[in-house]
């Protein structure tokens, strides 16, 4: 890699640390080309990243921004998942690393707060953007639902009172 593709790669992780809301620093020993696609297809379906990056480009790349404090987690072979949601990128690493021993999770960051591996547990167990999108969603429709059903009860049951009558 000659020094301008250096350049541009941390440019690109500039940008990256600019824009995510986490950042989940792995540690893959071993995994197959196979199983590395899998992972970076999961992460492209839940709208993250998953970036293998030199550890002292990522350095450079770390200073000045609000990830710098997780420069202590990289050492050896690192990778980096990201997301704009905060859920996302690390729900994906910890199902991912549950499936498969070679793929471990170091710890991360979500802001300025560092998260060590039990935080990027604690992480992932939220519900998504998404599904809370979802929740608040129905929460705004149930009231309305039930004035519905409310309102029309009466009339149902005046209904059911005529016809037992004309019944008997």
């Amino acid at each position: 890699m000659d020094r301008s593709q250096k350049a541009d790669l941390v440019a690109e992780l500039k940008n990256v640390f600019a824009d995510t809301g986490v950042v989940v620093v792995t540690r893959n020993n071993g995994l197959t080309v196979a199983q590395s696609s899998e992972l970076r297809t999961k992460m492209r379906d839940a709208g993250a990243q998953f970036k293998v990056a030199k550890n002292r480009l990522a350095l450079i790349a770390l200073e000045g921004s609000t990830y710098q404090p997780i420069g202590d987690l990289l050492k050896g072979p690192t990778a980096l998942a990201t997301s704009e949601d905060p859920v996302a990128a690390a729900k994906i690493a910890v199902e991912f690393a549950k499936a498969n021993d070679q793929f471990e999770i170091v710890g991360g960051a979500m802001g300025e707060t560092v998260l060590d591996v039990n935080g990027i547990k604690a992480l992932a167990e939220l519900p998504s953007l998404d599904e809370l999108r979802g929740k608040i969603v129905g929460l705004i429709q149930a009231p309305a639902t039930k004035i519905a059903q409310i309102s029309k009860e009466p009339a149902a049951l005046v209904a059911r009172v005529l016809s037992a009558k004309a019944a008997a």
